[in-house]
């Protein structure tokens, strides 16, 4: 029985309570889930910027959202958040901002992305792989980056001129990287390990093509 077989593979995904009770069950999603912090924390130290606050990293929340439902994604991004912010590479003080701009929105973007796709397209191997991995990943990291932009303009930390020349002219360079790396890593767990991926129902999206 693979990893994910109590849930069904995208009914569950509104009911949180469902994946709750898979990771106390299943001692293998609870390794899958720890290795994946540790990978985004080693991830996310990989970083450019010129500015406080203004730096460009890869986010992996598509590969998470993807792989554990917008739910366990969510906390696995918060808990690195925070791990990151203890290790002094985030603010104390820029914390929730980081929590809502660099975790939450990009995980409920590339779920909502991931729900057009089903609801609007037929179920196919690579619809899955180049919207939902490969384009959800870009406009994920996209809007992310913007709203985390809006935020410092609106607040008054920084002037837009700086803001966009710092660093928002330099996202469409990233959201290109962003969405190879998400989708390359999806396109490897869909062929050799699909029970890995809560979203991805091998029979509808393989077998029964």
């Amino acid at each position: 029985m693979g990893l994910w077989d109590y849930l069904c593979p995208v009914a569950d995904l509104d009911y949180p309570a469902f994946a709750w009770t898979v990771i106390w069950r299943e001692r293998g999603i609870q390794h899958l889930l720890f290795g994946s912090m540790v990978v985004l924390v080693l991830l996310w130290q990989l970083r450019a910027g010129v500015s406080d606050y203004l730096t460009i990293y890869f986010l992996g929340l598509t590969t998470l959202t993807l792989m554990f439902g917008w739910d366990l994604a969510i906390l696995a991004g918060s808990v690195v958040m925070l791990v990151m912010t203890l290790l002094g590479v985030e603010t104390w003080s820029m914390l929730p901002v980081n929590l809502i701009c660099g975790v939450v929105i990009p995980a409920l973007v590339s779920y909502g992305i991931l729900r057009w796709v089903e609801a609007k397209l037929p179920k196919n191997f690579f619809v899955y792989m180049f919207l939902c991995a490969f384009a959800g990943a870009a406009v994920a990291v996209g809007v992310s980056g913007m709203s985390m932009a809006l935020v410092l303009w609106l607040d008054g930390i920084y002037p837009w001129s700086k803001i966009y020349h710092d660093y928002a002219m330099y996202l469409p360079l990233i959201m290109m990287p962003e969405g190879l790396i998400n989708g390359i890593i999806m396109t490897g767990m869909m062929v050799f390990h699909p029970d890995w991926i809560r979203t991805f129902d091998a029979k509808a999206y393989i077998d029964d093509q």
